[in-house]
């Protein structure tokens, strides 16, 4: 399994956008997707949506009022997704520039774009989001 650390309520806005859409909508994942840009979590559709004719879109907030926001999300599929596995087989991946993740005394850092670990006794994974699903890169 994947463990993901989402900034919404995203079986909310799952059932939200499934509905207003008539398209099963899911959340694939929390990133960034620019290097110093807004945190998201992203959520993927079968179908291009009909008016802007992306599949994926991102839900993020700015500034402390907290007003959200929505932007095409498609460049997902283009990023590098390091992960280090935990001892119960769980992956787990940096989510922006300035998150650490530290487990079983191992540490991945950088999110996308300088990606960071904690040295030669640490196993990185590689994964993409390829059709609304992490796939591990060999």
């Amino acid at each position: 399994m994947i463990v993901n650390k989402p900034i919404t309520k995203v079986e909310k806005l799952e059932e939200k956008y499934s509905k207003q859409d008539g398209v099963p909508i899911k959340y694939v994942c929390t990133s960034e997707l620019l290097s110093s840009g807004p945190l998201m979590d992203i959520f993927y559709r079968d179908t291009p949506h009909p008016v802007f004719g992306n599949r994926y879109f991102g839900v993020f907030h700015i500034g402390l009022r907290e007003h959200w926001y929505i932007t095409n999300a498609d460049s997902v599929e283009e990023l590098n997704f390091f992960m280090i596995k935990d001892k119960k087989g769980d992956y787990r991946y940096s989510d922006s520039n300035h998150d650490m993740v530290v487990i079983d005394g191992h540490f991945l850092d950088g999110g996308r774009y300088y990606p960071r670990d904690s040295g030669t006794d640490t196993t990185l994974y590689l994964f993409k989001v390829i059709d609304g699903e992490f796939k591990e890169i060999k």
